[in-house]
């Protein structure tokens, strides 16, 4: 694929005190990107107001949706979406399912958390935990994902989660949504197999990088144990991509302590990155 890039420092659907580490972590990226294929999607430095949602900060996510949507209608697709927190690409999400047939995109969601929570049951209030369930219909005017936008429950994989909150998986339960295990993901068929069950022709790539193995990879602002390695990631990516047309993708939540801390991260970045982008012998085109 020709890649393009969108690159979102949005920091305010973090939970975390050290949220800002994100537009750290987008420009360390953005850095190594050819410019002539990047383009950028300002956040605006306010926190903003939740204006009586449950989920903080929600003025500034609606503004940086819109900003992003301008952007995503004048860029072809595919498009690489380089974050900034989990809800970076959320836009790009429902761009892509909005502008294909209802059906036609899996979105595999490579991600230790579920972030599925909604205002009621989000213990923190961070949209980062909500992105997903945003996806599916159910959050504030606004952010929730409305008409073509919405992704059916039987279109999402859940791939590599293995941090779930109890409201969480009650709502995979009863959704029915595909769970493909750490351990499952040894072997890319696995992966494959859940996809394939779909019915879908493409696929959307959302790569939290804490679907890896905190081991290697420092900057990453919510740890999670026995995590995917990095080289298995990029063979996972490059299977699925071997496989279905790629509609979009996204890597998301490079948090670094600063941006010389970044550069220990960033091989490993790239190794993902370019297994979203670089040519494949025989992939859909």
């Amino acid at each position: 694929m020709a890649a393009r890039f969108l690159v979102i420092p949005q920091w305010q659907g973090s939970g975390s005190s050290r949220a800002m580490r994100l537009i750290d972590g987008a420009e360390a990226i953005k850095g190594d990107l050819p410019a002539s294929a990047t383009h950028v999607v300002e956040v605006p430095l306010e926190a903003g107001e939740a204006l009586d949602t449950g989920v903080h900060r929600f003025s500034a996510l609606v503004a940086v949706r819109e900003s992003a949507l301008a952007e995503l209608r004048a860029l072809e697709s595919p498009v690489v979406t380089i974050g900034g927190d989990c809800a970076a690409d959320l836009a790009s999400v429902q761009h892509v399912v909005a502008s294909r047939p209802a059906g036609d995109v899996t979105l595999v969601w490579l991600d230790a958390h579920g972030d599925l929570n909604d205002a009621a049951t989000s213990p923190s209030g961070a949209f980062h935990g909500m992105v997903l369930r945003t996806l599916l219909g159910d959050g504030p005017q606004g952010l929730a994902s409305t008409g073509a936008e919405v992704l059916s429950p039987t279109n999402v994989i859940l791939a590599g989660t293995r941090a779930l909150d109890d409201g969480e998986s009650a709502y995979v339960d009863a959704a029915g949504i595909r769970v493909v295990g750490v351990e499952d993901l040894a072997d890319p068929a696995t992966l494959i197999a859940a996809i394939e069950a779909t019915g879908a022709s493409a696929v959307y790539l959302h790569v939290d990088l804490d679907v890896l193995d905190p081991a290697s990879v420092a900057g990453i602002g919510f740890p999670e144990p026995f995590g995917v390695q990095p080289e298995q990631l990029s063979d996972l990516i490059r299977a699925v991509r071997g496989r279905f047309e790629l509609a979009g993708a996204a890597l998301t939540e490079f948090a670094p302590e600063s941006l010389d801390a970044a550069s220990a991260d960033l091989a490993v970045i790239l190794r993902v990155l370019g297994a979203m982008t670089a040519p494949l012998p025989g992939a859909v085109r």
